[in-house]
């Protein structure tokens, strides 16, 4: 009897690791994004021209759309 107990144990220690794994449960919903907050955002290029520009005039000029990284630190 002991040994179907930890078996039984096991498996539903695994069941229940793949479903919170798999879920977003204790996870915070992210704020929407704002075109307010974006635009202005100041984006730096990366060649060696460096020019700093507000992301709502690339936006506005373009059309283009950007994604914005953090990096550590």
């Amino acid at each position: 009897m002991g040994i179907w107990s930890l078996d039984l144990g096991a498996v539903g220690a695994a069941i229940a690791g793949l479903i919170l794994a798999n879920t977003d449960f204790l996870l915070t919903k992210p704020a929407p994004a704002i075109l307010e907050y974006l635009g202005n955002a100041d984006l730096k290029t990366i060649n060696s021209d460096k020019r700093t520009l507000k992301a709502k005039t690339l936006w506005e000029k373009s059309g283009a759309v950007f994604m914005a990284v953090r990096g550590p630190g």
